[in-house]
């Protein structure tokens, strides 16, 4: 928290809880920690771009709260809430450019960034893919902010924690966690006229939950832009659940084995072919959306022709931000459709190489993932099985080749070997090689797509919507003798 002059336009500087020993929550409204509104954004890039003396000038303000707890031995370890706001100015001379940032919102700490980023520009060697900066444009509404995940305050994560670690001591069992809540603000705006203002919302909870002897592990999370959408009890009981099945585990040789993978697990490798889209990596002959001879895969299948992957900033279930870094307005993109790849991601820069639209902001990335599915439930892939292994998720995910989307990591938290179309018993924890390409390409079934947390170290992430999937010849390469 900040006390030294570091507020919103008009701020005082005044401490939040001067003269209120009460602990409350930084998301809540005040003086100082608070986001900033559209007015309030306005506001200051316009004083910003009224100090620029550049050629062109872009501003980016953010500003937002976050709140963690964290949990361990069935009880809160450590909690936390901050809040900041930041300002970052980005000025070009003809085709040299520079940033510079502050999170001083006084005027003279706001002249004073400009300055900066303007003699930085005058330095900076010339850029031969620079672009102008965008004038004026039309967004659409964003969906990606929640009242419900802006007034969880640390009263309310920690009765969250509660309906896991209670019934967890209760089992004899050890819950352990994390329940990180994010909320902020960001407005763009350019000296050519363009300004875009969007919130945006996001939780993540996580548990794993262990048998007093270590040998069982269970695990278990969701992430949303809305709390009022995720289950802290039904996430405890999950954790349980896997957490006492899992126990005393055996050794399976590896190999390859037919998988039923829960959709946090499908999430882990799919959501990897979104680092994949870049139209320019493609062309240059550097991905797997690479064609041979040259060109790309638009318009070839390349898996199975039940998958559709989708990113959509108005996706109710998995919305992202409605512009890019560099204001510029995003709308549904098809990546690929019935197996078929039907676009990539383009920037400003490639996009106009090409003489075509752009869909995606410098650095592209995707804010969104959702893939289709199919009707199968858990139950019936498990039933459909004569031998295979049931995975909960993917952890300790790294690259091995770019060119084919090929990964190893772990599975964790919950193992299990199906036979004869039931489970079995639970298995140790294997490494495995494998790339969504071909996970895609062996499916057997897919159910329902819900929305997952798929990143690995437990905060909101990117939004994922995904089925669970019954695939062939997955392949594990070695054991792990790692809970």
């Amino acid at each position: 928290m900040t006390t030294d002059g570091r507020t919103g336009p008009g701020g005082s500087g005044t401490r939040p809880d001067e003269g209120d020993a009460r602990p409350r929550s930084l998301f809540q409204p005040s003086t100082t920690a608070r986001l900033l509104s559209r007015d309030e954004c306005q506001a200051l890039t316009q004083k910003l771009l009224g100090f620029a003396r550049a050629d062109e000038t872009r501003v980016s303000v953010t500003s937002g709260a976050r709140g963690n707890t964290r949990y361990a031995v069935n009880q809160i370890s450590t909690a936390g809430d901050a809040y900041d706001a930041s300002v970052v100015v980005r000025s070009t001379f003809g085709r040299r450019s520079a940033s510079a940032s502050t999170n001083r919102l006084d005027d003279a700490a706001l002249r004073s960034v400009v300055e900066r980023a303007e003699a930085l520009a005058r330095l900076a060697p010339e850029d031969p893919e620079a672009l102008p900066e965008l004038g004026a444009q039309q967004y659409g509404e964003g969906r990606t902010y929640a009242d419900a995940t802006a007034a969880l305050d640390p009263a309310g994560r920690a009765a969250a924690v509660r309906a896991v670690t209670e019934p967890a001591r209760a089992a004899g069992l050890v819950a352990t966690g994390f329940l990180d809540t994010q909320a902020g603000a960001v407005a763009i705006a350019t000296s050519r006229g363009l300004f875009a203002y969007n919130r945006r919302t996001g939780v993540a909870m996580t548990t794993t939950v262990r048998t007093a002897d270590g040998t069982g592990s269970g695990w278990a999370g969701a992430s949303d832009a809305d709390w009022a959408r995720i289950d802290p009890a039904a996430l405890g009981a999950r954790a349980i659940e896997k957490a006492r099945r899992s126990a005393n585990p055996v050794a399976v040789e590896p190999g390859r084995y037919t998988v039923i993978l829960e959709p946090t697990a499908v999430a882990n490798l799919v959501q990897l072919m979104a680092g994949a889209v870049g139209a320019r990596q493609a062309d240059e002959g550097r991905s797997f959306f690479s064609k041979p001879g040259g060109g790309t895969k638009i318009g070839m299948k390349v898996v199975d022709e039940r998958v559709t992957l989708t990113s959509d900033p108005f996706d109710p279930e998995a919305a992202s931000a409605p512009f890019s870094g560099d204001g510029l307005p995003l709308g549904k993109t098809t990546w690929i459709e019935n197996g078929v790849v039907k676009d990539l991601a383009y920037d400003r820069y490639w996009a106009q190489k090409n003489n075509r639209a752009p869909n995606a902001g410098g650095g592209f990335g995707v804010g969104s993932l959702r893939m289709s599915g199919g009707t199968s439930t858990l139950e019936e892939m498990i039933a459909s099985t004569q031998r295979g292994l049931l995975v909960t998720r993917l952890w300790y995910i790294r690259p091995v080749d770019p060119r084919t989307i090929l990964y190893t990591g772990l599975t964790r938290d919950g193992t299990f070997l199906v036979e004869n179309g039931r489970i079995t018993r639970a298995v140790k924890n294997l490494r495995w090689n494998e790339s969504p390409v071909f996970l895609l390409n062996n499916l057997e079934a897919m159910g329902r797509p819900v929305r997952v947390s798929a990143s690995e170290d437990g905060s909101p992430g990117a939004a994922i919507v995904v089925p669970p999937v019954k695939a062939r010849d997955f392949n594990f390469t070695s054991l792990s003798d790692a809970v």
